[in-house]
C-alpha cells in the first residue's frame, strides 16, 4: 500500500507539539491571538493588521443576533424537541441561513464584485456612475439588488454608516463598499424611491474588501450567528419561549379539506 502525504498549513500535532498556521499554539497563539484574528488568519492565511480585525470583528458582531428571526427560532425550537442535542439546535439554526437571512452577506459581496471595472473609478461621481449603469441594468433585468432594503429598517439600518465609518477610519475602505455607497446615493434615481442599504450587505461589501474568499463569505456570517446561537439556547435555558412558540401555532391550526398540488398545464402547442 503507498503512502500519501496531504499538506496543509493550517494545524499540526507531534508528541510534544501543536503548530497552527507555522506558529506554536501554546506559545504563541494561546492568550495572544484573538478568535476574530484567528478566524481571519485561517481563512487568508495572513496576519491581519490591527484596522482589519477591528472591522472584521464588527462584522461579526453586525452579524452575530438579530432577534427572533427564522434562525432563532429554528434553533430554539430544535432544542425544545431534542435538549439532549445541542449540536442539533445550532445546526438547524445555521443551516436556515439562505437567501433571506444571513446569506445577503455573500450575495451582495459577489454582485459588487461582478459589477466592478478596469480601471476603477476615482471619484465619487465616477462611482455613481457605475452604480447607475449596474442598477439600470438591474431594473431591465427585473433582478434585485443584493443589500438594498430591510424588512424592519426601512428608514436606514443602524449597522451600515458604523461599519463604514470604521472602514474609512482604519483605512480599509475600498472598491466593493465603494461602489455599494455609490449604490445608495443614486439608486431613487432608477428605482423612484429610496431604500436603505442593510446591514448584511455592507458586511459583505466589507468582507470583500478585506480580501477574504468570496465563496466564504456566507461562512463569516455564519460564524458570527453561531455565537448569537449559542446566546438564543443560553436565554432558553433561563426564559423559555419555545414551548410558548409551539403551542401558539399547535392550539391556532385548524383543519381543512385537501388542496392537492396541481401541476401547471402546458401550453395548448406542447401538449
Amino acid at each position: 500500500m503507498s503512502e500519501h502525504e496531504y499538506e496543509t498549513a493550517l494545524g499540526a500535532s507531534s508528541p510534544d507539539r501543536i503548530t497552527l498556521l507555522g506558529h506554536d499554539l501554546v506559545d504563541d497563539v494561546m492568550g495572544q491571538v484573538g478568535f476574530g484574528e484567528l478566524a481571519f488568519w485561517l481563512a487568508t492565511q495572513r496576519r491581519p493588521s490591527p484596522g482589519e480585525t477591528r472591522v472584521f470583528e464588527a462584522v461579526l458582531a453586525a452579524l452575530a443576533d438579530h432577534g427572533y428571526t427564522p434562525t432563532a427560532i429554528v434553533t430554539r425550537l430544535t432544542h425544545l424537541s431534542a435538549p439532549d442535542s445541542v449540536q442539533g439546535a445550532i445546526a438547524a439554526g445555521l443551516l436556515a441561513g439562505g437567501s433571506r437571512f444571513l446569506g445577503v452577506t455573500e450575495d451582495c459581496g459577489r454582485f459588487l464584485h461582478e459589477q466592478l471595472t478596469t480601471p476603477l473609478p476615482t471619484d465619487d461621481a465616477g462611482w455613481d456612475a457605475l452604480a447607475l449603469d449596474v442598477l439600470q441594468r438591474q431594473r431591465a433585468a427585473k433582478r434585485f439588488v443584493p443589500g438594498l432594503g430591510h424588512h424592519v429598517h426601512k428608514q436606514g439600518d443602524p449597522r451600515t454608516p458604523k461599519l463604514m465609518a470604521l472602514a474609512a477610519e482604519e483605512g480599509v475602505t475600498g472598491p466593493h463598499l465603494a461602489l455599494f455607497a455609490a449604490i445608495g446615493r443614486v439608486h431613487p434615481q432608477v428605482l423612484g424611491k429610496t431604500l436603505p442599504l442593510n446591514g448584511a450587505g455592507v458586511c459583505g461589501a466589507v468582507l470583500a474588501d478585506l480580501g477574504l474568499p468570496l465563496e466564504l463569505l456566507r461562512g463569516f456570517a455564519l460564524l458570527a450567528r453561531t455565537a448569537g446561537l449559542i446566546g438564543q439556547l443560553a436565554e432558553e435555558l433561563r426564559h423559555p419561549v419555545a414551548g410558548d412558540i409551539f403551542l401558539s401555532v399547535d392550539l391556532h391550526n385548524r383543519p381543512v379539506d385537501p388542496d392537492p398540488y396541481q401541476p401547471p398545464s402546458l401550453p395548448e402547442e406542447q401538449r
